[in-house]
């Protein structure tokens, strides 16, 4: 579209993606300020920042509800549109559940041409049908940084629900997708990322986590009998608060400690060359002093790598803690689904620090 080429879209906003969520720290001390709520069929609220809410409906249905927008982090419309939607549709896919409606949330600047925004909507919904999920409607504001996401609802049984606690000492960490939208994302909006980077992580960013979640479902039901409980102990999708935060909220929620090792993570092209260069975002540094003293790292580890458990991340992968027998069947699951997955760290009995990189 010849009159969007002519609007950098990365221009337009102080900061991109997930990278312009509120500090992890601030939100949390908001959300512990505030009453619980007092509702019998409420199955997942905020309490352990979950992915989504789960709100029972029957005994044999509960809807997943989130709520996920954010600032152009691509310069193509089209491919921002899609960005969010996979975005949004993860948190359902994390909890395991299916994806069936969504309302789209539009900030635009009303000067702006409005092929822009006919084609971030048109890039959104083409992502929410092959989820097949439908756009109802949705809401729109003017605003001088354009944003874009979804409200999205799913369905899920109430006893198979996916949380991000739960993960037991002796687990296997499993994650799925390279890391660095962020440094990719802020160098792109300072015209440093190159074209090979800049495609690997947006074909990164607009792939649905529905393939994993659909091989853990499989997994999960092929292996949750005879071992006592369900196969899979915690579930979560890495996005703005970084693999670092992420992984605290489920070492902390789960009462256990996590070591993870940085050479076995996947990297995006350039990702390690640009935290290297300097492309941190202000989400970055803010992910940073929201796991200060509680996570540290061996000594030789170099700094670009410390950059990227901080980094944050759109529509990132899913970090998943099971029992280690399992892992080899959970990969080989994954790997028929044409996910690449890898084991990145283990889970240990709870101690100081609560999350070690090796």
């Amino acid at each position: 579209m010849i009159v969007a080429e002519t609007i950098k879209l990365t221009a337009t906003a102080k900061a991109a993606g997930c990278a312009a969520k509120l500090s992890p720290g601030l939100l949390e001390r908001v959300l512990k300020s505030l009453p619980p709520p007092n509702d019998p069929n409420l199955i997942v609220g905020f309490e352990t920042s979950d992915d989504a809410g789960v709100y029972r409906i029957t005994d044999d249905i509960a809807l997943v509800q989130t709520v996920d927008f954010f600032t152009p982090l691509v310069d193509d419309p089209f491919l921002f549109g899609q960005v969010a939607a996979a975005n949004a549709l993860s948190d359902i896919y994390a909890m395991g559940g299916r994806p069936i409606s969504a309302l789209s949330i539009v900030a635009f600047p009303p000067a702006a041409p409005l092929e822009i925004l006919e084609q971030i909507m048109r890039g959104g919904l083409e992502k929410m049908r092959e989820a097949n999920c439908t756009v109802l409607g949705g809401h729109s504001i003017r605003d001088d940084e354009p944003k874009f996401g979804y409200a999205v609802t799913g369905l899920v049984h109430p006893d198979r629900i996916w949380r991000n606690v739960g993960a037991r000492p002796g687990d296997v960490l499993l994650f799925t997708k390279p890391i660095g939208t962020g440094v990719i994302s802020t160098a792109l909006k300072q015209g440093k990322a190159s074209e090979e980077s800049v495609r690997a992580a947006t074909e990164s960013m607009t792939r649905l986590n529905r393939s994993t979640a659909e091989a853990l479902l499989e997994f999960a039901a092929a292996n949750d009998s005879g071992h006592g409980s369900a196969a899979l102990h915690a579930v979560t999708d890495v996005t703005g608060f970084g693999i670092l935060g992420h992984a605290r909220e489920m070492a902390f929620g789960s009462g256990v400690s996590f070591r993870l090792d940085h050479t076995r993570f996947e990297y995006l092209p350039g990702a390690i060359e640009y935290a290297r260069g300097g492309f941190l975002s202000g989400g970055l540094k803010n992910n940073r002093d929201f796991v200060e003293g509680c996570a540290v790292f061996a000594a030789g580890i170099p700094e670009e790598f410390r950059h990227l458990f901080h980094d944050p991340q759109t529509s990132g992968g899913f970090l998943v803690a099971l029992d280690e027998s399992l892992a080899p069947t959970a990969l080989a699951a994954l790997e028929r689904r044409g996910v690449r997955a890898s084991a990145v760290g283990n889970v240990i009995a709870k101690r100081s620090p609560l999350i070690e990189v090796v």
